[in-house]
This record gives structure tokens, sequence and C-alpha cells, in this order.
């Protein structure tokens, strides 16, 4: 068994969201002042590795602690879409080959951009991106959730977020901001199976939160 990790790490100035909270990490205690170490943490919920629970985008919609755990967790396939230009459309073509888990689910579906490779530069914004037709193939499928080593599963930045209204609608997470995957892109290419978890901070009615992603390589 081989673990993996997917998070990016928590710190100051890291990239975030146009537009969203920037992260600050602070020592608030210290051990030599006040006997212990305790770091004061400023993030928004969407801050490095993260989900979005359908909340995110329309009210009506659940919010994270509305969820169940078995969202954020479970076998994983990895969809190779590395080496396409900046703010290239991920279509639904790439997915067509999806077939089921192990044990005959729905898997949740990561997507291999390479692009994480980008985080801390500028040119992370121009990540490629899922069509409306590729996130409505997904949740056809039964998938209900997608990672993206990205941004966003929309353009950055965007006026309309056609990818996330689609997988949100069905109820779906998204997580974003992962790392590695061309790890387990390896290792799938090689017959292993693969599963994640994905586990949010507790937020109850929460538009998403940071995670800590990590898959088992089995």
């Amino acid at each position: 068994m081989e673990l993996v990790d997917l998070s990016v790490p928590v710190e100051t100035g890291m990239p975030v969201y146009p537009g969203d909270p920037e992260v600050s990490v602070a020592p608030a205690l210290t051990l030599a002042r006040d006997g212990v170490n305790v770091l004061g943490l400023h993030l928004g919920s969407q801050s490095g590795t993260h989900v979005d629970a359908p909340f995110h985008v329309d009210d009506t919609l659940p919010a994270l602690g509305e969820l169940p755990l078995s969202r954020f967790a479970g076998p994983a396939v990895v969809v190779d879409a590395r080496g396409l230009a900046p703010r290239t459309p991920i279509g639904a073509a790439s997915f067509a080959g999806l077939g089921p888990a192990p044990g005959g689910d729905a898997p949740i579906v990561l997507v291999a951009t390479g692009w994480s490779a980008h985080w801390g530069s500028e040119s992370y914004h121009g990540h490629p991106f899922l069509t409306e037709e590729a996130a409505a193939l997904l949740v056809e499928r039964g998938v209900r959730t997608v990672g993206i080593d990205a941004l966003s599963v929309d353009p950055t930045p965007a006026d309309d977020f056609p990818a996330h209204r689609v997988l949100c609608g069905a109820h779906a997470v998204i997580a974003e901001n992962l790392t590695g995957l061309d790890r387990l892109l390896d290792a799938q290419a090689r017959g292993r199976p693969v599963e994640v978890w994905m586990m949010p901070l507790r937020l109850d009615g929460a538009d998403g939160a940071p995670v800590r992603a990590v898959a088992r390589i089995g």
C-alpha cells in the first residue's frame, strides 16, 4: 500500500481564486511568550485544496454539512487530460470510456491536467476546464464527486460557471487545487487500484472547506 498526498500546503500568500480572501498563517501564541505554540489562520472556505458543496453556486442546494461522507471518499478513476494548451476546454469525449469503479458503483473522477506544475505562478490561472457537456456526461454516468488539479472546473476568471452548475445541480462534490495526480495515473496504468479521501473541515452550512486529500494506491 502506498499513500500519496494530493494537497497543496496552506501558507501565507498562497494562490487563491480572484476575489477570494487572501491566506495568512502566523503565530498567535508562542512557546516563549505563552507557554504553547498556536497558529492564527485567516483563509476562505475555498482556499488551497478544497471541496465545493452544491450550496457554493445555489442557495437552495445542499450545504457542506448536508452531504453524505461517502461523497468525500472511495474508489477513483483518473482521467488523463495532460498536454493541453492554456484555457483548452475538456469535452465529453475525454470521459467517453469511463466505466464503473471496482464493485460496480460510479467512481470518484479525478481529472489530471498537469496544471498543478504551475501552482504559485500567474499561468496557473490559464488552466484547462470542463465543458458543460462533459459535466453533464459525468452526472449521467452517476458520478457525484469530481476533482481537478487546477483552480476550477470552469475557466478562471469566469462570468458563468456551467460545469459547476451542472455538477452542483446533481448534488455532486467538486474538489479543486489537487496535486500529484500524475503518480495516480502511473499506478492506474500498472493496474493498481486507487482510492481517495478528501475529508473537509466540519463547517455545517458552508459552501465548501479545505481538505487534506490523500490517495491510497493498492
